[in-house]
């Protein structure tokens, strides 16, 4: 766990008077399951703040980074087979990352999720030769490689197939940014 995380965790201790552990049983004894919900629980229910009740929420939902039991392991599960689109991956990793600390990049099993406050792009390596760059940029017309999502991932509205790390390009990164800015 990263210093600033374990800050957090000590932070909420003092602010509650309760540890990280308590909270998520209060939040499992909830029966809430979604993100969102959890997090207005907490902040209408115990004046949360949202970056407290994110916290809980993504421990309570094991959807941190952190929380996974390697998120390593699920990231060379995604590109077994498909090692060649891992220098774009990793381009990528390395521009999200450059947007703001409160980037959250969350292995899941098929994909990554790049989140702040929510998911504002996904990472998922789709075929052999091709990695599907999902992006939420409601109410923007598809232009160029900026494509309507489809039948992709309901969680985005566009998608941007990648083959190689140039494609990489300040075009892709400004759409990126402009949804991250949306997602803050």
């Amino acid at each position: 766990m990263d210093k600033a995380a374990q800050t957090m965790i000590d932070n909420l201790e003092k602010n509650t008077g309760r540890k990280l552990e308590e909270w998520i049983q209060i939040v499992q004894g909830t029966g809430l399951q979604k993100h969102g919900e959890i997090i207005k629980f907490l902040k209408s229910d115990h004046a949360f703040t949202h970056g407290f009740a994110n916290l809980v929420a993504l421990k309570t939902k094991g959807t941190d980074a952190g929380s996974a039991e390697n998120p390593e392991d699920l990231i060379e599960k995604q590109y077994k087979g498909k090692e060649q689109l891992l220098p774009v991956y990793e381009t990528l990793v390395a521009q999200l990352k450059q947007f703001g600390a409160d980037v959250e990049l969350a292995p899941k099993n098929a994909y990554v999720s790049a989140r702040s406050k929510k998911q504002f792009a996904l990472l998922q390596p789709s075929t052999k030769t091709r990695l599907d760059v999902g992006i939420n940029l409601k109410g923007r017309e598809p232009e160029g490689r900026l494509e309507k999502s489809g039948s992709f991932n309901a969680m985005c509205s566009h998608r941007v197939r990648l083959q190689n790390a140039e494609e990489v390009d300040a075009e892709l990164i400004g759409w990126l940014k402009a949804a991250y800015e949306e997602a803050r």
